[in-house]
């Protein structure tokens, strides 16, 4: 080089700016990111959420058949029943035709009411029931119910000595969200504290407990503002919130935790030679790359459930996508404003103690080692590798196992909690009225000409179900036509469950034989059968069409991730694998505690309500425990990256890479598992299975993968782990 040349300045890379630039002004930082939270939520609650609507919901064959209805004006309306029977003994026919009255009366008055059927008498003449029709379309109904709940209601304290009581699809609906409401809130009471007692535990300060939890409440209250925006262009299935507030807690805490672990690991190694902005930046060097990689990992991964082409997957990849954005953002900004000001408030305290005491505190430096625990944890990896490695990958082999039996069904009415009030009335609404438990709707559309022809085709295929058991012979199938003539619908009753095998084989005895055998021969005709059953069958049919598009998807670009992440091959395949693991491990389990009916037992949970794994569950599961398991990951590979780049061999760099990273991933999976676990206290099926696989999964990931697998597979690998990367081969000499 001559003399007059000068080396460029190295450009550092945009975490260690931004972080830089946030320690220099720590308060514009923590202003800046305050004003940020405010901003999206003010924006959020000025637009209000944009609800998922039933369009929305429409797949396959059922979908089909609900637009053709819908096109025609002969969807299905909003009906509330309003059951009453006696308290005991005999109905008394005077009085129930006084309530009948009452109810009817009450009703009219309503501008919610279309109109108020006649009164039914069960079978048996224990119990009536009084039809209510609601205006509007039946997805519109849930916001309009409350009327009728407050005129049943006075019905009730009119009519003491009978039970009136209503259900219907608006109140069970309304009923589940406000059981989800109060769910969410006994989630928070549990996971709050528990946080707080791990986090004190780590650092033992109150003053450094407060500060992931602020980072990841105002995550939280970033990404809702944020959503509610967003939800105006990508629809709100209704599970934003609750996915929110499941991923935030988890990845804000983890995520500052990082931070944090290597901020005091600076701190230590300088002994007081930094000042607060230099230790910030040199954290941000490291564990600011690692939570920005992390985090993109989790949005990629997660970004896949859009392949699935499904509302309720769309909305679960958006809320998750933006809390772990918001959590990032305010990592790189907050995080390094209130390291600093923490640490600037901490050298005030140390200088007014010197002035007083005359003497200069002692640094307190502690060694970044492994504990005797973790050593402990690390020996059967470190003395026999290959054997740790293959018991601890029969151990996870063994766990997924019970997966390959795995049953999936779309949990509905039958397996929600009963103590909603609305759903114990619908099981004696059902009981003594069976043909209201199923209905399929059957919608044809033909030339109008054909018009007499699609309707005889519909009675014959009516009278065929009349004559088979599988469906309810009460009355024959009324028809209803639109006003052009061209479309035609006929509503046909099964009195079995929406997820029994009776159901199922009558939806399935319609669409193949009895429709295809009469309408089917209607020049022109085009039929499609519609209803709870139809919707849960094509929604799973449709759903496992498009999960080998998604996992493949999932695979590759988490293996491409980690590898670039690492400039190694072999990294990225071993992480592609030990995700793979962990994910079959945890579907294990689930069939396990749930399918196969251990929770009920441990948890008090209604297996058989259900006797199957919610649909959504493992495609949910399998793609956030991808992203998720990143966060180990990165971290892990990017503390043995480190060391192995300083020149120290594959098998201590391993060694020393998990050991230093001990404490920090037990910390953070202790968190993680907090948050989950606590939705296992949940009513709602689905939420129970997703937390109780999350936890367990994580569990496994942290103490299994990482103390056993990953270190015993890299040890083993040596120096081929970082293949084909130059960079590693020199430093490995």
């Amino acid at each position: 080089m001559r003399p007059t040349e000068q080396r460029p300045k190295e450009k550092r890379p945009v975490t260690v700016r931004l972080a830089a630039w946030s320690a220099r002004h720590p308060w514009r930082a923590l202003a800046g990111w305050l004003a940020f939270v405010v901003l999206c939520l003010g924006v959020g609650l000025a637009a209000g959420t944009h609800q998922a609507t039933a369009e929305d919901h429409r797949v396959g064959e059922a979908g089909r058949a609900e637009t053709l209805a819908a096109e025609a004006g002969l969807g299905h309306e909003p009906v509330e029943q309003v059951l009453i029977s006696a308290r005991s003994g005999p109905l008394e026919e005077a009085a129930a035709r006084a309530a009948v009255r009452d109810v009817t009366a009450r009703m009219r008055k309503l501008p919610e009411v279309a109109r108020v059927a006649p009164p039914v008498r069960s079978a048996d003449g224990g119990a009536l029931r009084v039809p209510v029709i609601m205006k509007g379309a039946e997805a519109d109904a849930d916001d309009h119910v409350a009327p009728l709940a407050a005129r049943t209601a006075a019905v009730q304290r009119s009519h003491p000595h009978l039970r009136v009581a209503e259900t219907g699809s608006p109140s069970v609906s309304v009923g589940v969200d406000t059981q989800r409401g109060q769910d969410l809130a006994l989630s928070e009471a549990i996971t709050l504290p528990v946080t707080l007692l791990t986090l004190l535990a780590v650092f033992g300060s109150a003053l450094m407990v407060a500060v992931p939890l602020l980072l990841a409440l105002t995550s939280i209250a970033a990404a809702i503002g944020l959503s509610m925006t967003v939800s105006h262009v990508l629809p709100d299935a209704g599970v934003g919130a609750s996915i929110i507030l499941l991923i935030g807690m988890a990845v804000g805490v983890d995520y500052t935790l990082f931070y944090l672990k290597r901020e005091r690991e600076e701190r230590a190694r300088a002994g007081g030679r930094l000042g607060p902005e230099a230790l910030v930046e040199l954290a941000a060097a490291t564990s600011g790359r690692a939570v920005v990689v992390s985090g993109l990992a989790v949005v990629v991964s997660t970004a896949t459930l859009y392949l699935a082409t499904d509302v309720i997957f769309s909305s679960l990849a958006t809320s998750t996508v933006i809390v772990v954005l918001a959590a990032v953002l305010s990592s790189l900004t907050a995080l390094p404003a209130l390291l600093v000001k923490i640490a600037q408030r901490a050298e005030r305290r140390a200088a007014r103690r010197e002035r007083r005491t005359g003497r200069r505190p002692a640094q307190r430096v502690r060694p970044d080692g492994t504990g005797r625990i973790w050593r402990a944890l690390l020996r059967p990896a470190s003395a026999h590798p290959a054997r740790a490695l293959c018991l601890a990958v029969l151990l996870m082999l063994g766990l997924a196992a019970p997966a390959l039996g795995m049953q999936l069904r779309v949990l509905n009415k039958d397996s929600h909690s009963r103590e909603i009030p609305a759903l114990r009335t619908y099981d004696r609404l059902t009981t003594a009225f069976p043909d209201l438990r199923v209905q399929h709707q059957i919608v044809v559309r033909a030339p109008a000409a054909h018009a007499p022809e699609v309707a005889a085709a519909l009675r014959e295929a009516g009278a065929r179900t009349h004559s088979d058991p599988l469906y309810a012979t009460d009355a024959t199938p009324p028809l209803r036509t639109s006003r052009d003539r061209r479309t035609t619908t006929m509503d046909v009753a099964t009195p079995h469950k929406v997820s029994s095998p009776e159901a199922l084989t009558s939806l399935d005895r319609l669409r193949t034989d009895y429709l295809p055998a009469t309408v089917g021969k209607v020049p022109g005709a085009e039929f499609a059968v519609s209803g709870d059953v139809a919707h849960d069958t094509d929604y799973l049919a449709h759903q496992n069409e498009k999960l080998p598009l998604v996992v493949g998807a999932l695979l590759l670009v988490t293996f491409l991730m980690t590898a670039l992440v690492f400039r190694s091959v072999v990294i990225g395949l071993v992480g592609v694998a030990l995700n793979l693991l962990s994910a079959a491990a945890a579907f294990g389990l689930v069939v396990i505690f749930f399918q196969h009916g251990l929770a009920s037992t441990l948890f008090g949970f209604d297996t058989a309500a259900t006797s199957a794994i919610g649909s959504r569950v493992p495609l949910f599961l399998f793609v956030i425990l991808f992203g998720l398991s990143m966060d180990y990951q990165v971290f892990v590979v990017s503390r043995i990256r480190e060391a192995a780049l300083r020149g120290m061999p594959t098998r201590e760099a391993v060694l020393h890479g998990v050991g230093a990273s001990a404490k920090v991933v037990t910390s953070a999976a202790a968190v993680m598992v907090t948050v989950f676990a606590s939705y296992m206290f949940l009513h709602l099926a689905e939420m129970k299975q997703i937390g109780f696989s999350l936890a367990v999964a994580v569990l496994l990931d942290a103490f299994v993968i990482r103390v056993v697998i990953l270190p015993s597979a890299l040890i083993l690998l040596g120096r081929a782990s970082w293949w084909p990367s130059r960079t590693m081969r020199r430093a490995q000499g």
